[in-house]
């Protein structure tokens, strides 16, 4: 059997310094992509225009050149890609599993905490679906007041549309999608265009992302992404979710850890390959 050639990506968010888990992160997948003779593709995931700064993309670009990740096409940034995502909600609309949620953050803990037992999911409890029960006309009237809300997919709805789905993890085999797991996710919020769930599906397909390799802790994620996958007709890639890089602490390293900064490291004097290895990277 002809061996698979691999189209992966890094895809950091310039909201911040990267750290040595970045540095491991971006090694593994651009090992994944030259060892099947394949390409290695760097997106800048800046769709959070609250917290990402075009200092911090130029300086990110720095590191990952002087730790000698070597890119095959031009970066990727998000910010370029705001029609496609319009798009893509559009058709999410005309299929009916977009609604809007017009919840502040204490509505929604209000109605948790009156909740006798609130289900759970990755990030904390469910939403509870206030918005989804509205009518229309209670929805045409709160947009007509200009109440901000967000678009929640209708998760139950998508997935019945939807039916079964799987995907193939290279770590863990094949992976039966449940995205109910979210819930509601939100797609789409006033002040952000888009959100991580559905910029990151839509870009992996435009980039023909075939091996998707990030860390563990979005390994939850890839239900969503399966789902919309499914839902906006997308090619379906692989995953390869690694491990983290933890503090002594034994927390997963954060942009907050700046001594672990690869730029702080940098001023430091260390070099390339001491950094890597810091990073448990063995060349």
């Amino acid at each position: 059997m002809t061996a698979r050639t691999e189209t992966t990506r890094f895809a950091p968010s310039p909201s911040g310094h990267l750290h040595l888990g970045h540095a491991f992160s971006g090694l593994f997948s651009e090992l994944a992509a030259r060892q099947s003779g394949g390409r290695f593709l760097l997106r800048i995931e800046d769709i959070d225009t609250t917290r990402c700064r075009p200092l911090f993309t130029q300086e990110m670009i720095e590191d990952l050149t002087w730790l000698g990740l070597r890119w095959d096409a031009p970066p990727l940034a998000q910010s370029t890609r705001n029609e496609a995502y319009r798009q893509a909600l559009d058709r999410l609309s005309g299929m009916g599993l977009l609604y809007p949620c017009f919840c502040t953050r204490a509505d929604i803990k209000a109605e948790i905490e009156s909740a006798a037992a609130a289900p759970h999911g990755p990030d904390g409890p469910l939403y509870p679906g206030l918005c989804r029960r509205l009518s229309p006309g209670e929805r045409e009237d709160r947009e007509a007041a200009n109440i901000p809300y967000a678009l929640r997919l209708d998760v139950q709805k998508a997935r019945n549309l939807a039916g079964p789905l799987s995907w193939q993890d290279r770590g863990k085999g094949e992976m039966i999608a449940q995205p109910e797991i979210f819930g509601d996710v939100v797609l789409a919020r006033k002040d952000i265009g888009t959100s991580y769930h559905l910029a990151v599906t839509l870009d992996d397909a435009f980039q023909k992302i075939t091996l998707v390799t990030r860390g563990e802790d979005l390994f939850q994620a890839t239900h969503v992404h399966r789902l919309l996958q499914a839902l906006l007709e997308l090619p379906v890639p692989q995953w390869h979710h690694h491990g983290l890089i933890e503090d002594e602490q034994g927390q997963r390293l954060a942009k907050r850890h700046g001594a672990l900064a690869l730029r702080q490291l940098r001023l430091q004097g260390k070099s390339a390959q001491e950094v890597r290895a810091m990073a448990g990277w063995e060349d």
